[in-house]
């Protein structure tokens, strides 16, 4: 467990002036001016075919403003470049395969097909490290013991019932927006897991709050780090325009190429168009790898706490939370915690003194749960424990 002594969160002001030693390099002129060129070409194809349903929503997206936060931006990117590996699939191209013409256009979607998987497969595992980097850093101030181990359990039962959400979306026929709304639905729900270990409450009540043993300032770290005015407000202000752009862009050439091979046998696509096209593609994966590599680079050397006399304070925060009870031998201690949520988790830690005399040392235990009207029910049933026991018994539920 490494020591949080003497440190507080990082503030927006310290992460300000961190952030001046990685400015970002600009994203070329031409990264917003195809994007207008491709939503202007689709807008004259319009004409050809009057516009669906499903391509109005497209047309409205792209020509909208991206949402605010770096990782919906993450998540909305990876869709974009999924849907348009769905069209470019070559059993859904409307491509003739004899003209000259043709060939040279089905040659550059290949092309363009390959840059997208390729960027689509760096940017899943830009995700899964950043996901691995966060959890890792908490975890290496929580305690080594029991209580780490029943947050890490939580995880990843938590991130196999995901999955099988996922699976059964897709078994029943979902699309990729439905499969990429749940999937932002689900990070949505991990941020308030976080946020629920740093304010000890649902779950992780009692695991914090009354075991304790957590440094406070992990907590207050992990409370406030996604907060919408919080520290990462200033990297969103920073580095964010640069992945608005991105986002823009992949909008625009999806919408595009949506509508014109939609169109395909009334108006072929031209060679300068198909270029366009191309070049867009070229530079939207060039700049959103290097978007990727040097967010990655800043996240990873962030500094994720910092001294008080840094952050402009006097003293750090201090939990006097920590309570110790000794049991005599023949006693019963009883605690009573309020369960605030269905499902919610319970530990419990103790240890047995060996006496002087050489005999085996047990203690009782056992759980039940009292509801408003004061109905008893038993939870964990009465039995003997020897010493330096550890209890969790994350399936019990309270409602």
């Amino acid at each position: 467990m490494a020591t949080t002594e003497g440190l507080v969160p990082i503030t927006r002001a310290y992460l300000a002036r961190y952030y001046d030693k990685y400015p970002l390099a600009p994203l070329p002129d031409a990264a917003t001016d195809l994007a207008a060129r491709l939503r202007a070409l689709s807008a004259d194809l319009a004409a050809v075919t009057p516009i669906a349903s499903d391509e109005e929503l497209l047309e409205q997206e792209a020509a909208g403003i991206p949402a605010h936060k770096i990782d919906e931006n993450l998540w909305k990117n990876r869709e974009q470049m999924e849907e348009i590996l769905f069209l470019l699939n070559t059993s859904r191209r409307p491509v003739a395969k004899f003209a000259p013409e043709d060939a040279e256009i089905a040659s550059k979607l290949d092309d363009i097909e390959a840059k997208l998987k390729d960027m689509l497969k760096k940017l899943e595992q830009f995700q899964i490290k950043n996901a691995d980097n966060v959890f890792n850093t908490v975890m290496t101030y929580m305690p080594h013991d029991f209580r780490g181990t029943l947050i890490r359990q939580q995880r990843e039962r938590s991130e196999r019932n995901k999955q099988a959400e996922v699976d059964t979306l897709v078994s029943a026929g979902g699309s990729i927006r439905d499969r990429y709304a749940l999937l932002w639905k689900q990070q949505m729900e991990r941020r308030v897991q976080l946020a629920q270990l740093g304010s000890a409450t649902g779950v992780y009540k009692t695991l914090v709050r009354y075991l304790v043993g957590v440094p406070q300032v992990l907590l207050d770290f992990i409370r406030q780090i996604n907060d919408d005015n919080g520290p990462m407000e200033e990297q969103r202000e920073r580095y964010g325009p640069a992945l608005y752009t991105l986002t823009k862009l992949v909008l625009a050439i999806r919408l595009y190429l949506h509508v014109s091979l939609a169109r395909y046998e009334q108006r072929k696509i031209e060679q300068d168009n198909i270029a366009m096209l191309q070049q867009a593609v070229i530079i939207y994966t060039e700049e959103f790898w290097k978007f990727t590599e040097f967010i990655g680079e800043v996240f990873v050397n962030a500094p994720f706490f910092i001294s008080a006399e840094d952050a402009g304070a006097m003293d750090a925060r201090k939990s006097d939370e920590y309570k110790e009870t000794i049991i005599q031998a023949g006693k019963t201690h009883e605690v009573i915690l309020t369960v605030e949520a269905v499902n919610s988790y319970i530990a419990w830690d103790f240890s047995l003194q060996q006496g002087a005399l050489n005999v085996v040392l047990d203690i009782g235990f056992h759980v039940e749960y009292i509801s408003p009207s004061g109905e008893k029910t038993l939870i964990l049933p009465y039995r003997r424990y020897e010493a330096d026991q550890v209890i969790f018994f994350p399936g019990c539920s309270f409602s």
